[in-house]
């Protein structure tokens, strides 16, 4: 086996080989979260939508992202830019997810929440949306 096939088959269980623009970049998978947001699990109300919002957002581009340290499920919890703009913003002002001000006490989260939620937009279209923290805890309790 070339040396150049056996490298990419030994790193073949955390990285892959993307070919952007004719060349080809080791790039690894990462599991992150982001930082003061907290979106709908996919079988919660919105939660297929905010998925795709983010994939839409971010899915392929190149990206700015700035880590802050790791949470206690060892993903990356970061900031992330695209083109100059916020990811988390985005996410919010769509009423795609939540302000996880437990966590983060960033005004600009929070305001951003609050406009969502008083223009009804997205997840604040419901009339008692179920914080995804709240959710998830219940699912724990009922196995």
């Amino acid at each position: 086996m070339p040396v150049r096939d056996w490298f990419l088959a030994a790193l073949a269980c955390c990285y892959r080989v993307l070919n952007v623009q004719n060349q080809e970049i080791l790039a690894r998978k990462y599991r992150i979260q982001l930082r003061g947001i907290d979106a709908p699990e996919s079988s919660m109300p919105y939660g297929k939508e905010a998925k795709e919002e983010l994939v839409k957002l971010v899915g392929a581009k190149c990206l700015r992202v700035l880590v802050y340290g790791e949470d206690r499920y060892a993903r990356c919890v970061e900031d992330i830019y695209c083109n100059g703009k916020f990811v988390q913003e985005i996410m919010l002002k769509k009423g795609l997810a939540w302000h996880y001000s437990a966590y983060d006490q960033r005004i600009e989260l929070a305001t951003w929440k609050k406009e969502a939620r008083a223009e009804r937009v997205g997840l604040w279209a419901l009339p008692n949306p179920e914080k995804p923290w709240e959710w998830r805890k219940d699912k724990r309790q009922c196995r």
